[in-house]
C-alpha cells in the first residue's frame, strides 16, 4: 500500500471526501524509488482499470516527471465527490493498494475548476 502524505496537511483527502461537489478533479502526486517503477506502473494500471468501471468516472491520465527522478502525477476527472468517495471505498480498489511498492508515497487532493476571465472557464 502506498504511504499517504497529504498535499495540504491542513485539509487531507479524508476531509475533502466529506465535501459534496460536482465536477471534481483528483490530482495525485506519487514519488517512489527508481527501482520500483515497473511495479508502480502495473499497480496503477490495475487501479485505473477498476476506477474506469465506477459510476461517475470520466477520465484519467498519468504523467511522468522529466528527468531521472521517478515522480508521477495522476489527473482523474469525476462527476462528483460522492462518485469518487464511493470508488475510493470500493473493496476491490482497496485490496489492490497492497500491490504498490513500499517506496511509493501518494499525495492525493481534490480540486474544482476556477473561472478566470479571459483565460479559462469553470
Amino acid at each position: 500500500m502506498p504511504q499517504m502524505r497529504p498535499l495540504d496537511p491542513a485539509f487531507p483527502i479524508d476531509r475533502q471526501l466529506a465535501v459534496d461537489a460536482a465536477n471534481v478533479v483528483l490530482v495525485n502526486l506519487f514519488t517512489l524509488d527508481a527501482a520500483d517503477e515497473d511495479t508502480f506502473l502495473k499497480a496503477w494500471q490495475d487501479d485505473a482499470a477498476i476506477m474506469k468501471r465506477q459510476p461517475g468516472f470520466i477520465s484519467t491520465q498519468l504523467h511522468r516527471a522529466l528527468g531521472d527522478s521517478p515522480a508521477y502525477l495522476n489527473y482523474a476527472v469525476w462527476e462528483s465527490t460522492a462518485a469518487f468517495r464511493a470508488a475510493f471505498a470500493n473493496p476491490e480498489f482497496r485490496a489492490k493498494l497492497a500491490a504498490y511498492p513500499a517506496s511509493a508515497v501518494a499525495s492525493p487532493h481534490l480540486f474544482r475548476k476556477v473561472a478566470v476571465p479571459g483565460v479559462c472557464v469553470a
